[in-house]
C-alpha cells in the first residue's frame, strides 16, 4: 500500500482542541504565565483557529464551563464560524469548587449533589446555543482514606445523580464519562478505569459513552486494548490524547511514546473509529506548561497525522496471512515496517495539494500571529487554571 492509497482518506481526519490548552498552566507548585496568552474565550477561539488555519484538520474547539462563561454563547459561536471553526464539546466542571472537597454528584450532602447536578444541567442548556453534541463529564469524586466514604453508596448515589442529567439530553446529545485511575484521591476515584465508566454509561442507555484519556491510566497498561474493547461495545465515545511519562503529565501527544500512539490510532482504524462516518471524537488534553501553547497544538495535531498515516498504511492483508499462519515473526514485521515507514514527505505534498503550508511549525512563526498577540493582549486577567 501506497499513500497515494491513503491520501483521501486523511481528508477525514477531525482531531478537536481544548480551549484551555492555550491558558496559562503549570504544575502543583506554579502557573506559569506567557505573553499573550487568551484573557477570554473569545481569544482562546481565534487561536485555536490558527493551528486549524495551518494544520486543515482541527475544526472545532471545545469548551469548559465556568472557565469559558461568556455573556452569549450563540454570539461565541457566530464569531468562531467567522474564524473557520466550530464550538465542539462541552465539559463539565465540579472540581474547584470548595463545595466539592468531599466530592460532587457522589457527594453524601443532598444540596452539593443538587448543586452538581444543576451545573450540568445548565451546561446542556449550553449546547443548546453552542450547537455541541457532546457534554463530558470528569469527576474528581474520590477519598483518601480507608474508611472515609462507604465505596458502595457512592456509586448509588452516582448513578442516580448521573441518571438525571442523562434524563435532561436532546435526541441528538450525549453524556461522555470520562475516567481517570487516580489524583486528587489517592485511596479511591469514583471513577478510576474504563470498566467502572462503562458500567454507569450502559446503566443509562444509547447516549451515553466513555471517554479514554491517554494518561489516565496505570503505568504498563495496554490502552490500544481498551480502544478495542470499547470500540467493540459501541461505547467509545471519545478520545483524549495526551502523553506522559509517569502519571497524567498532560504533555504533548507523542512525546513520550510514540509507538503506543501508533499502536492506538491502529485499533482506532481496525475499529471503525476512524473517518467520516465515525462517531468517536477525537480532542487533544494537554497542558503546555513550557512550551508555547499555539505552536505545541500544531505539533500535536501533526503527531497524531503522522502515526494515523501509518496505522492507515498497515498492510492488513499480509498481516492477517501472517497471523493465520502462525507466523509471529512475520506478523510482527509488517506491524513494525507500517510503524517505521517515514510519512513527513508524503504529509508535506498533501498539505500542499489541500492550499496548507507544507510546514506549518514554520508557517505558524512566520504569520506574525504570535507577535500581534503579545502586542494587543494587554490589560485585563489572563485565562488559567483560576480564571
Amino acid at each position: 500500500m501506497s499513500f497515494s492509497d491513503i491520501a483521501s482518506l486523511l481528508d477525514q481526519q477531525r482531531i478537536e482542541l481544548p480551549s484551555w490548552a492555550f491558558a496559562n498552566s503549570g504544575t502543583r507548585f506554579k502557573v506559569f504565565a506567557q505573553a499573550g496568552v487568551p484573557r477570554d474565550a473569545y481569544e482562546k477561539v481565534a487561536d485555536a483557529a490558527e493551528v486549524h488555519r495551518v494544520t486543515g484538520i482541527a475544526p472545532t474547539v471545545a469548551l469548559h464551563i465556568p472557565w469559558d462563561t461568556v455573556d452569549s454563547y450563540s454570539d461565541l459561536r457566530r464569531f468562531a464560524r467567522e474564524c473557520g471553526v466550530g464550538l465542539g464539546t462541552i465539559n463539565s466542571n465540579t472540581f474547584q469548587d470548595s463545595d466539592y472537597m468531599l466530592g460532587s454528584l457522589a457527594h453524601r450532602d443532598e444540596r452539593v449533589r443538587r448543586k452538581a447536578i444543576d451545573h450540568h444541567l445548565a451546561c446542556i442548556g449550553i449546547m443548546g446555543e453552542t450547537g455541541s453534541r457532546d457534554l463530558k463529564i470528569w469527576l474528581a469524586d474520590g477519598t483518601n482514606y480507608p474508611g472515609q466514604d462507604d465505596l458502595r453508596g457512592r456509586q448509588d448515589r452516582l448513578a442516580d445523580s448521573l441518571a438525571e442529567i442523562y434524563g435532561h439530553l436532546a435526541a441528538n446529545q450525549r453524556m461522555v464519562l470520562e475516567y481517570k485511575l487516580f489524583e486528587p484521591s489517592f485511596y479511591h476515584t469514583d471513577v478510576p478505569d474504563w470498566g467502572t465508566a462503562y458500567a454507569q454509561v450502559a446503566a443509562l442507555g444509547p447516549k451515553a459513552v466513555v471517554c479514554l484519556d491517554t494518561g489516565h491510566h496505570a503505568i504498563g497498561t495496554n490502552i490500544e486494548f481498551i480502544v478495542m474493547q470499547l470500540l467493540r461495545l459501541g461505547k467509545l465515545g471519545a478520545f483524549d490524547f495526551n502523553s506522559r511519562f509517569y502519571a497524567d503529565d498532560d504533555l504533548m501527544v507523542g512525546a513520550a511514546d510514540p509507538f503506543q500512539l501508533f499502536r492506538i490510532l491502529v485499533e482506532v482504524v481496525r475499529g471503525g473509529a476512524f473517518g467520516a462516518g465515525s462517531e468517536t471524537t477525537f480532542m487533544l488534553d494537554q497542558c503546555h506548561n513550557i512550551e508555547a501553547k499555539i505552536p505545541a497544538q500544531i505539533r500535536s495535531v501533526l503527531n497524531v497525522q503522522e502515526m494515523t498515516a501509518k496505522a492507515l498504511l498497515l498492510d492488513r492483508t499480509a498481516l492477517e496471512a501472517a497471523q493465520g499462519a502462525g507466523d509471529v515473526l512475520g506478523a510482527n514485521a509488517v506491524f513494525m515496517n507500517a510503524f517505521y515507514t517515514d510519512v513527513r514527505a508524503p504529509l508535506a505534498d498533501w498539505r500542499e495539494e489541500r492550499g496548507l503550508p507544507r510546514d506549518p511549525m514554520r508557517a505558524f512563526a512566520e504569520s506574525g500571529y504570535a507577535d500581534k498577540i503579545v502586542a494587543e493582549r494587554v490589560g485585563g486577567v489572563q485565562a488559567g487554571w483560576d480564571a
